[in-house]
């Protein structure tokens, strides 16, 4: 049985990991980190939430099966990596844009991001997918 202060702990801590693996995702492709990173802090972020609380109440968190994570992260990351295919240059090169977005101005974004985003996705599906049968498996 759980504490309270862990309960407590988890709830409140939620959130912020997932905005700390959000910001080091984003971060990645010019400063330390990247998706591998960033999606671990996520996934420690429900694994917390899982120690205090479960499996049942963490699956019914998140409300979204951990495999398909891992399916969407492929594809993200196979699409980022066959774009530059489809424009004629090599498998893999890095592609860039500038968009304008409203509250944060211009924004530099490249498939090197998008290839990231897949990794975050893949490595927090992954994670999940282990602890929770795992948790399943101990209950």
């Amino acid at each position: 049985m759980p504490s309270h202060i862990l309960k407590i702990a988890a709830r409140h801590l939620l959130a912020p990991l997932l905005l700390i693996s959000l910001i080091t995702l984003w971060r990645g492709h010019n400063h330390p980190g990247g998706g591998f990173i960033g999606g671990l802090v996520a996934a420690a972020a429900f694994i917390l939430y899982n120690v205090a609380y479960g499996v049942e109440k963490t699956t019914r968190l998140i409300k979204i099966d951990s495999r398909i994570f891992i399916a969407v992260g492929l594809a993200v990351a196979a699409f980022s990596a066959l774009l530059s295919f489809f424009f004629s240059y090599p498998l893999m090169t890095s592609l860039w844009a500038d968009i304008h977005v409203t509250l944060l101005g211009h924004v530099h974004l490249g498939t090197p991001q998008l290839f990231d985003v897949g990794v975050y996705l893949v490595v927090f599906g992954v994670m999940l997918t282990i602890v929770l049968a795992l948790s399943e498996e101990i209950n």
